[in-house]
């Protein structure tokens, strides 16, 4: 819930930090901004790819030699995705890794929409993940992250059968730090949308049909959630590489292995103990683990990349990571948010023990004017399903916890 000191001032102060922190994002690596890279979405014609940038060399871009095209992910931005070679059929992201490339897996669901992700590791040869027991994993200078967004037909369906190519992100780690490539598809090509798309979709969700803009990011939006602030400057980092989102079984050569266990026995971690790691963050829908779990681990990847110290919200003061104590006032408890003005409910904490339905946490997840909506950014839609759960978890929490006094 990002915030703001004074109550009157409040959507106001909100949306000045939002655009302070998009001007100051640029389209660099670091700190550095470039002038042709504004972070603006175009809304005039949906869909149409914004290419701007860097004016990529072509001859690095159209190299023809290896499988992937290393040379061109470490120093261009290519207007296509498929110049970079990554997987073996170009319009099919999905699946077919050029190696070294390995797909993986999160325990607990980033939520974008209902769209289906597609993610993928590519490590240069003779490199590992560095393992970090409480946060996210150190990848080598070469690591190129891929993230495929495909939207269902139907939230009950699965496949690419039932599904609608929507857009590539790259997060490649160059000499010069992490930087992040927004790619649309269009036509089976996707092509390199610097300032970000709208498109308009439909898709049905327990027999209702519901029609949306989905939002494609902008270069400079990619880096609202990937930010992290430090005594150096503003850099971007992955987000989803922790230990308890990938610490699940996977299906590997049909067989089911622990997913970090396999990136050790395959030489691509370093550093795992060899008890593995302690805890695992299970999905929000998984109805046979703890509740709590399921309800922090949701919080963690959709939350807490911005709700931490360094993130874009740390002045709001709230902390949602996963191994933040959920019973303190830090994660909400009886916590009064610095910056919203509590909607038409009127609300006035971030959590009220035993009470989801009056819970700012709760209530902002469901709304979707640019003032209100929480995530910022990445979603058109509520996610229903997680927020039965995140109430009947708020629901659960003894009033004890905190001293609230009851609104709304």
């Amino acid at each position: 819930m990002l915030t703001s000191p004074v109550k009157g001032m409040l959507p106001l102060l909100s949306q000045t930090l939002l655009l302070l922190c998009l001007a100051a994002c640029g389209g660099s690596d670091d700190t550095t901004s470039n002038p042709s890279d504004t972070g603006q979405t175009d809304t005039s014609q949906p869909g149409t790819p914004q290419t701007g940038g860097t004016d990529p060399a072509q001859g690095l871009c159209d190299s023809l030699e290896g499988e992937i095209n290393w040379q061109a992910l470490m120093a261009e931005d290519c207007p296509t995705l498929s110049q970079y070679r990554l997987f073996q059929q170009p319009d099919k992201p999905t699946r077919s890794p050029n190696a070294p490339g390995f797909n993986y897996e999160l325990s607990s669901q980033l939520f974008t929409n209902y769209a289906h992700k597609y993610r993928f590791i590519f490590l240069p040869e003779g490199s590992q993940i560095d393992y970090n027991p409480s946060d996210t994993f150190d990848l080598p200078v070469g690591a190129v992250l891929v993230k495929t967004f495909a939207l269902p037909s139907d939230t009950q369906l699965t496949g690419e059968a039932n599904e609608t190519l929507v857009e590539t992100r790259l997060l490649i780690h160059r000499e010069n730090g992490w930087t992040a490539l927004p790619y649309l598809w269009q036509d089976g090509e996707a092509h390199l949308t610097i300032a970000g798309a709208n498109q308009t979709h439909s898709l049905t969700r327990q027999g209702e049909q519901l029609d949306f803009t989905y939002h494609v990011p902008s270069r400079a939006e990619c880096k609202l959630c990937h930010q992290r602030a430090s005594d150096h400057g503003t850099h971007i980092y992955p987000i989803g590489l922790k230990p308890y989102l990938l610490n699940h079984d996977v299906l590997v050569n049909k067989e089911r292995i622990n997913q970090l266990e396999h990136w050790r026995t395959q030489a691509r971690l370093t550093g795992l103990p060899d008890s593995g790691a302690p805890d695992s963050a299970p999905a929000i829908t998984d109805n046979n683990a703890d509740l709590t779990a399921r309800a922090k681990g949701y919080l963690d990847i959709n939350c807490a990349h911005c709700h931490r110290a360094e993130g874009f919200a740390s002045i709001s003061g709230l902390r949602l990571g996963f191994y933040v104590d959920h019973t303190s006032f830090q994660y909400g408890i009886c916590k009064q948010p610095l910056g919203w003005d509590g909607g038409e409910k009127g609300l006035s904490y971030d959590i009220i023990p035993g009470d989801g339905e009056h819970s700012i946490l709760l209530y902002r997840q469901m709304l979707d004017a640019p003032k209100d909506r929480m995530p910022p950014i990445g979603r058109s839609l509520s996610h229903v399903e997680a927020l039965s759960v995140l109430q009947t978890w708020i629901d659960g929490l003894p009033p004890s916890l905190g001293n609230c006094q009851h609104s709304g």
